[in-house]
């Protein structure tokens, strides 16, 4: 799937870096820096550093999405988290091989029940990715188990046709 990962990556960047630049300029207007960097639990549990368009004020604690008081998070950041497009910017992990387009949402260093709940299922075998079941089927990190669980089951069951699907439903 790396073949893809680098072929869908490169195209999505290329498609869509106009919409890229435009966020981005309005990220500039919004909080004054538009991307957001932070480090991620990846493949082998190994911490990789994720980027994102910015959706909350800066010097915000670094918390999974769920937890985020609502006040914290900008006017342009709520529509980017609605529409997904805070995401696009992981095209460039994809592109360098840190993620996939399709695996389990890479984690935040501090969910220690999702992090215990994923190593005992194997799951840290694979690349995080952008999308997967997990998200077709909303389920979050507020259950850590069922996520897991459901990361697993994908896992174990990864075709080439699963990961076309999982692209395409999202």
């Amino acid at each position: 799937m790396r073949f893809l990962d680098i072929v869908f990556s490169s195209i999505g960047l290329l498609t869509l870096s106009p919409l890229l630049i435009l966020i981005y300029l309005l990220g500039l207007f919004d909080t004054g820096h538009p991307l957001f960097f932070q480090k991620r639990i990846g493949i082998k549990q190994k911490t990789f550093v994720i980027v994102k368009f910015r959706t909350m004020k800066l010097n915000t604690l670094s918390s999974g999405t769920h937890l985020v008081d609502p006040s914290k998070i900008t006017f342009l950041g709520n529509f980017l988290r609605k529409t997904k497009l805070d995401e696009l910017p992981q095209l460039w992990n994809v592109l360098v091989g840190s993620m996939s387009l399709v695996g389990p949402r890479p984690c935040l260093l501090n969910q220690k029940r999702l992090i215990i709940e994923r190593k005992k299922r194997g799951v840290f075998r694979a690349k995080p990715g952008i999308t997967g079941l997990s998200q077709v089927l909303d389920i979050t990190m507020k259950n850590p188990k069922l996520l897991a669980k459901t990361d697993s089951k994908m896992l174990k069951k990864m075709t080439f046709t699963n990961y076309l699907y999982y692209i395409l439903i999202t």
